[in-house]
């Protein structure tokens, strides 16, 4: 199996006979790309450089038996010497998808984990660079190497068929995003929600279609819900009345009743300077008007007391002497 990786090619050469499961596993895995993309996540100097975890944290990665398979360990492979491929586990019999390159001796690690394969060639020096890189304290790199791409030369296990398998949940995540960028000119990428925030423009644009032209002020949109009502939630007459019967009203209804009575008197005040002015220009017409005689005099002297006679005596009675 080679391993293109962006330290350069890494030759491997599998003993399928010593470990037959964890061989099989991992051929069909490269034959099905589930290692393109994915990074050293994980590197301790002079010891080991482990991968194979698709989503890049060192917990994920599962085996095509759907299952952790169960370790195979031979007498003659020992952890002696660096360049060996073995797989990683959290505990006995737990082998997913994760593997590691040993750096140099690790005895602690025999009967541990299950060495399936070593890097050829002048390969290795390939695969030592994977570890010259710098690692912050949980032995994560913070530049880390990937392998880009994975090719079985050749296969032990004539039998394998190569799975559809379903793509990585970070891949996954990482093309919605592209997707949701290319359908709509919003960004519905920085929110929380990418399919729900789409939906929800939609029902904005079609509502924002269906009300065009029909200008409709809040109070025309809300008057039917039930929730809502045009009664004063308080009755300030009947705050008054309660005000009054308990025998003192509080700093609002205090207020109030100050400027009704400074409205009741500046209404009485000016209702008297109305009556007043009504009576003085009663008195001044009442003045002005002539009296009963000068009327009859003026009309005397007017000379044609004819009209003005009958006018001013009304019928059946005596004109007045001249």
């Amino acid at each position: 199996v080679l391993l293109k990786t962006s330290a350069g090619e890494i030759d491997l050469e599998l003993w399928s006979k010593e470990a037959p499961k964890a061989c099989r596993n991992f051929v069909q895995l490269c034959m099905e790309g589930y290692y393109d993309g994915t990074i050293f996540h994980r590197v301790v100097p002079e010891f080991i450089v482990q991968g194979g975890d698709p989503t890049g944290t060192g917990a994920g990665g599962e085996s095509v038996y759907g299952r952790p398979f169960k370790d195979e360990f031979h007498s003659r492979l020992r952890f002696n010497r660096r360049g060996l491929v073995a797989m990683a586990n959290a505990g006995p019999h737990d082998n997913g998808s994760q593997f590691f390159f040993t750096l140099g001796r690790a005895d602690e690690l025999n009967n541990k984990h299950t060495i399936f394969g070593k890097v050829t060639g002048d390969t290795v020096y390939n695969m030592l660079r994977l570890a010259e890189v710098e690692c912050d304290s949980n032995e994560r790199p913070l530049n880390p190497h990937k392998i880009r791409s994975t090719e079985v030369l050749h296969s032990p296990f004539d039998d394998i068929v190569p799975r559809e398998i379903k793509k990585p949940k970070k891949d996954k995540e990482k093309d919605e995003g592209k997707k949701s960028q290319s359908k709509a000119t919003k960004n519905f990428s920085l929110l929380s929600f990418g399919e729900e925030a789409e939906e929800e423009e939609e029902m904005v644009n079609k509502v924002s279609q269906t009300m065009k032209g029909k200008s409709k002020s809040s109070h025309d949109l809300l008057k039917d819900d039930p929730r809502l009502s045009s009664v004063p939630a308080v009755d300030r007459k009947r705050r008054r009345e309660a005000g009054d019967s308990s025998g003192g009203l509080d700093e609002d209804d205090e207020g109030d009743s100050e400027s009704d009575e400074d409205d009741a008197e500046r209404r009485e005040e000016m209702r008297e300077r109305i009556s007043n002015k009504l009576k003085k220009d009663k008195i001044e017409e009442k003045n002005a008007e002539p009296s009963a005689e000068e009327r009859g005099q003026k009309t005397s002297r007017s000379g044609s007391g004819g009209l003005l006679t009958l006018w001013l005596n009304p019928p059946g009675l005596p004109p007045p002497a001249i």
